[in-house]
């Protein structure tokens, strides 16, 4: 039984799927399986895939599904992986050499610990530069609130998760008519009950794309109104950060009004917040809209 699962949501990125197999063949670490979520790509992502599979030089589990979006990837994902842990490789990403053995060897250090629900390293730019900040508090164990919002952590960090808490913890909500629901919502959930053990060490260099969610990110706010509701919906029910409550109050007004659904603010989770926020909160939208109607 491999160790980990490195597992690529893919949706027609076939143009840049190679570079994070040749990472993967590179991997000092070979303790591990690759499965790749193809989200109803129409290029020739299945191709390229089954002539890797043919090869036999990686362990390759290929699951193909309609496209419903970067979430409903990640919830196939977790349905299928049999590993003890699980690790998120984006298309556009790659792994440095060392990162499985790094992943190895720390595991062994806390796998015995059962409050820790995986561990948590850095992101690099394609460049080399180091995403954000480092971990102040180093194999101490956080939880991704306390790094953002009381240590004053900054930028993307790369996960490593018990695949039994992946699987224990609620799906992604799907719904047909949008293509997002923000990733971090499952990482709230699960830093509510578990802590994640910080290593100061790149796991994953990352090379953002024109067509990807960080660069269309206005758009996809008025596409997927739910899916965002949802993650503020849940930021704001357990967080016990002010600062961080206030905002997804505003956010979570904003969504209501795109979706047209005004008395969610009311009913909110912490209806104080969202409803003293409700004047700012349409402003924004407002703001956002014309900005968006400009794109």
């Amino acid at each position: 039984m491999k160790f980990i699962t490195v597992f690529t949501p893919a949706y027609n990125r076939a143009y840049c799927l190679a570079r994070v197999y040749e990472s993967l063949l590179k991997q000092t670490n070979q303790n591990f399986i690759w499965l790749i979520v193809d989200d109803g790509s129409t290029d020739n992502t299945k191709e390229l895939v089954a002539g890797w599979v043919n090869e036999q030089k990686l362990v390759i589990k290929y699951i193909y599904k309609a496209n419903g979006g970067m979430h409903t990837a990640h919830n196939t994902a977790y349905k299928n992986i049999d590993t003890e842990l699980n690790v998120c490789i984006d298309s556009d990403d790659f792994m440095p050499i060392s990162a499985i053995q790094n992943m190895f060897e720390n595991w062994q250090k806390v796998k015995n610990d059962e409050a820790i629900a995986g561990l948590v390293g850095l992101d690099e730019t394609i460049d080399g530069n180091l995403i954000g900040t480092k971990f102040k508090n180093e194999f101490i164990p956080t939880t991704l609130i306390d790094f953002y919002y009381t240590q004053g952590g900054a930028g993307d960090k790369k996960l490593v998760l018990r695949n039994k808490l992946t699987k224990a913890y609620p799906s992604y909500p799907e719904y047909p008519e949008e293509r997002l629901v923000p990733l971090d919502t499952l990482y709230v959930l699960i830093c509510r009950d578990y802590k994640l053990m910080p290593v100061n060490q790149i796991w994953c260099t990352v090379d953002y794309q024109q067509d990807g969610s960080s660069a269309t990110i206005i758009n996809q706010y008025f596409k997927s109104p739910k899916g965002f509701r949802y993650a503020r919906e849940i930021s704001m029910k357990y967080s016990n950060v002010f600062k961080l409550k206030l905002r997804n109050a505003i956010h979570y007004n904003i969504s209501s009004f795109i979706i047209g659904d005004k008395l969610k603010i009311i009913f909110s989770p912490v209806p104080l917040f969202t409803i003293l926020c409700a004047p700012l909160s349409y402003v924004c939208f407002l703001y956002l809209k014309n900005k968006n109607n400009r794109r």
